[in-house]
């Protein structure tokens, strides 16, 4: 009786929404690692192997002797949790957390960022790069860039990949204020110069550019929904918190580094004469906030990279 009724329509194949192409991520990550090399060459270049950079950078380790007593007692427990062991510890929890997620490359990847920036440090440091015996200071030889920040950022770094969006934010802040914390200790103690440090954490974010531009490039995980990719490109929930948390760390970053430019400009502008103690204290301020601005932009830049990497991923395992 319903012999005429036509059929109902086979369902066609869903059409798929592919996500937007990332390859302009994979760009960028690799002009921040590339600058970040250049970056690291044009501080050795500026302040170690020219005979100014030296007197600026010497005033600023003699300004560190104010206060030393005090400072040291607070700088001293920071620097000795950094070490070997230290390392290996933060890389265990970084990619332990990965495998809870069930993020096996990220596993990897994180072995990679941690292994690469310390040996790439203990490599420009003692085999690439020289500090010619220019008459300014004691010779220690070269010091850049400082093993101690490499290590303490390369930690805070892993932590970062490996923590689900919204927690980056948080451990954001608290990866910079504990590289900076690191940084400054070793000014406090006249380990380092304001230079080593700076190029400490060039050479984390370099590598931390790096395992982002692999993570870009990775296929997108198996299963996951068109809703969302739709998500992701137009309404990504933790886009917001990740842009403020960002913008905060930049502007302080900003702020930090016009402050070492103002007191550094003096200091050299004066490096021929006689160094007073108001000098050293100038040098040694203006060096306390390069090594602020360095963290804060570096800690920046990676939790934008790390986001816009992963950002297909994060939508579906946001509650991993």
């Amino acid at each position: 009786m319903h012999e005429d009724l036509p059929l109902p329509a086979a369902p066609g194949p869903v059409a798929v929404r592919r996500p937007r192409s990332r390859g302009w991520v994979v760009a960028v990550c690799v002009v921040v690692a590339v600058v970040c090399a250049v970056g690291v060459w044009a501080l050795w270049r500026a302040f170690v192997d020219t005979w100014a950079g030296q007197r600026v950078e010497d005033a600023a380790l003699d300004g560190a002797t104010t206060g030393q007593g005090h400072l040291w007692r607070l700088a001293e427990p920071v620097l000795d949790v950094v070490s070997v062991g230290f390392v290996a510890v933060g890389l265990l929890v970084a990619a332990g957390v990965a495998l809870v997620r069930r993020r096996w490359s990220l596993a990897l990847q994180v072995a990679v960022l941690v292994a690469g920036a310390n040996l790439t440090t203990r490599l420009v440091k003692y085999e690439v790069l020289q500090r010619p015996v220019l008459g300014v200071g004691a010779d220690y030889g070269n010091t850049l860039p400082s093993g101690h920040t490499t290590a303490a950022g390369s930690v805070s770094a892993a932590l970062l990949l490996v923590a689900p969006p919204r927690a980056r934010p948080a451990v954001a802040v608290l990866g910079a204020s504990y590289t900076a914390a690191t940084g400054v200790s070793t000014l406090v103690g006249q380990w380092h110069r304001p230079s080593d440090v700076v190029a400490g954490a060039l050479v984390v974010l370099g590598w931390t550019a790096l395992v982002c531009a692999a993570m870009a490039l990775r296929p997108a995980r198996p299963g996951a929904a068109t809703a969302t990719f739709r998500r992701v490109d137009r309404a990504d929930p933790w886009r917001a918190r990740t842009r403020r948390t960002a913008v905060a760390l930049a502007v302080v970053g900003v702020a930090a580094g016009a402050a070492a430019a103002v007191l550094l400009t003096r200091t050299w502008a004066y490096r021929a004469g006689p160094t007073s103690r108001a000098d050293e204290m100038l040098a040694y301020g203006g060096g306390v906030a390069g090594v602020v601005a360095a963290c804060g932009l570096a800690f920046a830049l990676m939790l934008v990279l790390r986001h816009a990497a992963g950002s297909r991923d994060d939508a579906s395992a946001s509650s991993a």
